[in-house]
């Protein structure tokens, strides 16, 4: 498991709940590491144990955390440069999701040895679409339904989402898009600006 991915998951943890409630999770799953490093790698055995701990001290079930997570990936302040990446992906809500199959191969373009998971876009008749997501780490596809929400406001576009259920190590999240241009989008330029 990417450090990157591991280091994520502990700045959601403190920069939403705190440090010492990041130091229950550590405490839990990881007591020799407290802190992840961003560039090292870890056991893939990790991920699990730390979502399940987050749980645990969150009192929440794991597939709310992990959505929460793949909110706070594109929103917070401190991961502007992931809502940028992906923000590459389209002009409209629709290109973006098109492009969510490309989301493995741009990441690695950022960080050459980070591997996600493989996304795979299926279209079908009224603005209704499947995602699905080939993961090892359960509960992948209510990060991704996190990040779709986030995304669809930021283009400003109307989506329902539902998480349909995981099936030989795959989950299928349905996507309906119901109004392509709902409200205006958030700004988006492609440089950044100097202060």
């Amino acid at each position: 498991m990417h450090g990157l991915i591991l280091r994520s998951i502990q700045n959601y943890m403190c920069d939403s709940y705190g440090r010492n409630a990041w130091l229950q999770v550590a405490a839990r799953a990881v007591p020799e590491h407290p802190d992840f490093e961003a560039m090292l790698s870890y056991d893939d055995a990790l991920a699990p144990a730390v979502l399940d701990a987050m749980g645990a001290v969150l009192g929440r079930p794991r597939s709310e955390v992990m959505e929460d997570i793949g909110t706070y990936l594109v929103s917070h302040p401190k991961t502007e440069a992931v809502r940028r990446l992906l923000r590459f992906g389209g002009v409209n809500f629709e290109d973006f999701l098109h492009s969510l199959d490309d989301m493995p191969d741009r990441a690695r373009m950022a960080v050459s040895d980070l591997h996600l998971p493989a996304i795979e876009l299926h279209e079908h008749d009224d603005g209704r679409y499947s995602l699905i997501c080939d993961s090892p780490l359960a509960d992948f596809g209510y990060l991704m339904m996190g990040v779709l929400r986030v995304m669809a406001d930021d283009y400003g576009a109307l989506a329902l989402l539902d998480h349909a259920g995981r099936s030989s190590g795959r989950e299928t999240v349905n996507i309906q898009l119901i109004e392509r241009d709902y409200a205006d989008g958030r700004t988006f330029e492609l440089g950044a600006r100097a202060l």
